[in-house]
């Protein structure tokens, strides 16, 4: 079980832009499978060193990620992200520009998603027994807005709790990526 972090709301407009750029949410999420240097990230994405090093750098200036002395060779640096509980304010004390920026994030994670699920169908067939990990529900809860509160800080937890550590020894775990949407219905 993972350590729960404790929540940090994002309210400088700059940090969720620098979050919720395109290159950076893919160099992240390359981090969160272990630590890595700007060469071997420069790889994976297809992108040059010095661009992917940029975004390491905007990254870091936020405190999304950081450098990981201990792997660092000569000038080679390594990053891996920052764990964290990263929350928006609420609607109602949003700026209109943060409003604006968490919309570009929102338009920009869903188009994951479906790339996600698109690519996931595409190789379900070599996946072995991850093939039948895919979940899914669909539901509709009857709430007031404290109890969606408390069951959004609940779903928090649970991801905490079966979350393993990256040092547990575990072998058979692979990252599994967890999406929850709740709108509430406006009939």
């Amino acid at each position: 079980m993972a350590d729960q972090p404790p929540a940090q709301e994002i309210t400088d407009v700059e940090a969720l832009r620098a979050f919720a750029h395109p290159m950076r949410q893919k160099i992240e999420q390359c981090l969160r499978r272990g630590p890595a240097n700007s060469a071997a990230l420069a790889r994976e994405l297809g992108e040059s060193t010095g661009l992917v090093s940029y975004h390491l750098r905007q990254l870091a200036k936020h405190g999304f990620v950081e450098e990981v002395p201990e792997l660092a060779k000569g000038r080679e640096r390594w990053w891996r992200t920052v764990p964290g509980d990263r929350r928006i304010p609420p609607y109602s004390r949003q700026p209109p520009q943060l409003r604006e920026a968490l919309t570009e994030m929102h338009r920009l994670s869903l188009a994951e998603l479906i790339d996600s699920a698109r690519r996931f169908e595409e190789a379900r067939d070599t996946l072995g027994p991850w093939a039948d990990a895919a979940l899914f529900s669909r539901a509709t809860l009857r709430v007031e807005p404290a109890r969606l509160r408390a069951f959004f800080e609940e779903y928090i937890e649970l991801l905490h709790r079966y979350s393993a550590p990256e040092s547990e020894d575990a072998p058979e775990a692979r990252p599994v990526l967890i999406r929850l949407l709740a709108i509430p219905d406006t009939d």
